[in-house]
């Protein structure tokens, strides 16, 4: 693995932190988003104000090609950005889905009208975006969706339902999945649109979660007349476009060691506080933790280290997800015994709930475990 900070990485480490520097006050530090957030209009005006400052700076998408507002930025440049907004507790932007995940597949598949409307409101954040990809029955079988679209003149009819929804409560757009064609291949008969959430007939039902929280819904479509101008790609090619999506996704599954070895970290001083350290069945538990986080660290390092090297995102993502997801539930056992009846209340109580759902979030372990199998070991479906 070679995993080296170049110097133009550095650079922009220098450039970027001194950015942050002038820019980031008390009023926006460490007040991001969050997928589960109910967001009051002041506290969204005051993000989306930073929202408008990252890119103004040209900041708020640094992977995004210059001529759509971003920098172009290489692979390392995204990394230190990360690192950076971590080190600093910078909020990130209103649309975390939609430029990470949507804008690719708009850039790649999307008309030059698509382009020129969508991505500057959504690079400012006066758009919030999420994906109507799930269904009640197509989940990780994502093409057996059933919702339909009926083309009829200039207007695609659409009729159905989407679930976990994240974001769905605070978005006006959406990225929906629908079937365009019954009778094809159930790969083969899928299209991409690109719906105003305002439309007549779209109802969005809030899930509350274990916590008490809003992070997922539930999408309903009740004969939504969808301009035929909405079609991202070519009609029934959808799931090429829902794939670029996807890839990008998981993509993202490299910055998670940021946050889990700052919680670790954050445990690791609450047992040398409380003196739970000094047992040596805590101390082993506490170290093995420690080393699930590096070994995730790792894990992304080699995947970062292969596309540096022109290498298609291989394995690691979902070896990294897999170590994240129950590294993450480790985590929070292990916060029980440490910190006691505390690890009940607060940050630590809301998490150690929240950990749960971190096996099925994003693809389930028992999938995924199913995907690196077949596809990695090269190990028998039966």
């Amino acid at each position: 693995m070679d995993f080296d900070y170049p110097p133009e990485a550095e650079a922009f480490r220098a450039e970027f932190r001194a950015w942050l520097d002038e820019h980031l006050t008390d009023t926006y530090r460490g007040n991001g988003i969050g997928f589960s957030m109910e967001m009051d209009p002041e506290r969204l005006a005051t993000l989306r104000a930073w929202n408008r400052e990252l890119a103004e700076a040209r900041y708020a998408a640094i992977a995004w090609p210059e001529e759509y507002g971003g920098r172009g930025a290489g692979i390392m440049e995204q990394v230190v950005f990360a690192e950076e907004m971590h080190r600093s507790r910078a909020p990130g932007t209103l649309n975390p889905l939609g430029l990470s995940n949507i804008a690719p597949a708009i850039i790649q598949h999307g008309t030059e009208e698509q382009k020129r409307d969508l991505l500057p409101r959504m690079l400012r954040g006066d758009d919030i975006w999420c994906q109507g990809f799930s269904e009640p029955d197509a989940g990780s079988d994502l093409a057996s969706l059933k919702m339909t679209a009926v083309l009829d003149g200039d207007h695609f009819v659409v009729n159905g339902q989407k679930t976990w929804n994240t974001l769905g409560h605070l978005a006006n757009w959406c990225e929906l999945l629908v079937r365009t064609d019954p009778t094809a291949p159930k790969h083969r008969g899928i299209s991409c649109l690109l719906v105003d959430m305002t439309l007549p007939g779209v109802e969005v039902r809030p899930l509350i979660t274990i916590t008490g929280e809003k992070e997922f819904n539930e999408i309903f479509f009740t004969d939504v007349l969808v301009p035929r101008t909405a079609l991202l790609g070519p009609r029934n090619e959808g799931w090429r476009v829902a794939m670029t999506t996807l890839a990008y996704e998981r993509g993202t599954v490299a910055n998670l060691h940021l946050g889990l070895r700052g919680k670790i970290r954050n445990l690791l001083d609450a047992a040398q506080e409380n003196g739970a350290a000094k047992d040596p069945v805590l101390r082993q538990r506490l170290a093995r933790l420690y080393l699930e986080g590096e070994l995730l660290k790792l894990v992304s390092e080699r995947a970062i280290s292969g596309a540096m090297h022109g290498r298609d995102v291989g394995p690691e993502g979902s070896i990294a997800k897999l170590v994240w997801s129950e590294a993450e539930q480790h985590l929070g056992e292990v916060a029980g015994d440490v910190l006691g009846a505390d690890a009940n209340a607060g940050s630590w109580g809301r998490d150690r709930v929240y950990m749960r759902a971190l096996t099925i979030a994003g693809g389930t372990t028992q999938v995924n475990k199913n995907i690196l199998a077949t596809r990695i070991l090269g190990l028998p479906r039966k």
